[in-house]
């Protein structure tokens, strides 16, 4: 099986046995249901917080959570146009969800759902950062101190193991 000669170079499946890259085949999965989560921050100078807080979250070009929200769905149905080894999936589900969290921070979080052979981590990773890209996007009229990042995987599951949240 290919999968298994990959993962002996380092452990990695994204490289074949000659440690060259390569798509991951799939195909002798099971057909399963999968999930999962990821965060990405936005860190907004006090004063520019303030500002969005004091609007509603609106700026100069519109509504910022729903433009986001659109952006981050969008990015999550292209992610294998954008990741060279990611495999178009079927997307069954997506939800993005953003608030405040502490003062000057607004929290993305992005889940994905599908029935597939392989999980929708990178779908959900890659829609929480497009997300927050474009909330800096909307705003860097009002500063180019906001800060995108840390964005990271809460959780996973359906495959071969379960990681985080909802595992």
């Amino acid at each position: 099986m290919m999968v298994e000669q990959a993962r002996l170079v380092g452990g990695l499946t994204h490289l074949d046995a000659a440690g060259q890259p390569a798509m991951v085949d799939v195909s002798d999965k099971a057909v399963s249901a999968r999930q999962a989560t990821a965060q990405c921050l936005v860190v907004f100078p006090t004063e520019v917080a303030a500002q969005l807080r004091r609007d509603a979250l609106r700026s100069a070009k519109g509504g910022i959570v729903e433009t986001a929200v659109i952006a981050g769905t969008m990015a999550v149905k292209r992610t294998h146009e954008l990741i060279p080894f990611c495999h178009p999936l079927p997307i069954d589900g997506c939800r993005l969800a953003i608030d405040w969290h502490g003062d000057d921070t607004l929290r993305i979080e992005c889940s994905v759902r599908t029935t597939h052979r392989t999980g929708v981590e990178m779908e959900a990773m890659t829609g929480a950062t497009v997300a927050a890209l474009t909330v800096y996007d909307m705003c860097k009229a009002l500063s180019h101190a906001i800060v995108v990042g840390p964005a990271q995987l809460l959780g996973k599951h359906g495959g071969k193991r379960d990681f985080g949240v909802g595992a």
